[in-house]
């Protein structure tokens, strides 16, 4: 499997995010680490932004988020431009706060536009999104039915949320019926290589 083109422009992610990471972990997860250890999804966002760089200066900053108000910020491991150019902001040994009750477990990639039809009508980064999203499954061994949208997040079998007033806590970037379609022209990319 060959790896796309990838541009490593990575956020701050030193102690202080670190230490925040794992306190959130602790209260989400009753996990006491900041590592993303054997992913099991990958969850599809859309940014509701205009360019990679306002997307970056967003997780870049490590401020509280305007929804939830807690630490860390929010990050993604990946954005995919307008232009079909792929950005890796955070290791993947690294947990991002993208998707609540999956961080534990997820891989997050967003994808620079307004909605989830935006992106499934650019030519050059829905091509890049599936290419990096066929790599990543078959790097790390996840199935394509645990390649979700952010608005399917409730439904994944690795939901899992301690604080209980966030157990229903979702948003409605790409719904089910875009993933759907997302998820058949992932299919048609082929299988992954058999392991030797």
């Amino acid at each position: 499997m060959i790896e796309p083109p990838i541009a490593w422009d990575p956020i701050p992610f030193g102690a202080q995010r670190k230490a925040e990471t794992v306190a959130y972990a602790e209260r989400h997860y009753g996990l006491d680490t900041y590592r993303l250890i054997n992913p099991h999804v990958i969850v599809i966002h859309y940014t509701d932004g205009p360019s990679f760089l306002s997307a970056f200066d967003i997780f870049a900053a490590d401020v509280p988020d305007s929804e939830l108000h807690e630490l860390p910020g929010t990050c993604a491991h990946f954005v995919v431009d307008t232009a079909g150019v792929i950005h890796q902001l955070v290791p993947l040994g690294i947990m991002c706060r993208h998707t609540v009750g999956l961080n534990w477990t997820a891989i997050g990639i967003e994808h620079v536009g307004y909605s989830d039809q935006q992106v499934l009508a650019d030519p050059r980064e829905l091509a890049a999104s599936l290419r990096l999203v066929h790599w990543l499954r078959c790097r790390v061994h996840i199935t394509i039915a645990n390649v979700i949208g952010h608005n399917e997040s409730l439904t994944s079998p690795y939901h899992h949320e301690l604080v209980p007033s966030l157990r229903y806590q979702t948003h409605g970037d790409w719904v089910r019926a875009d993933m759907q379609v997302y998820r058949r022209r992932l299919r048609q990319l082929g299988g992954c290589p058999s392991r030797t």
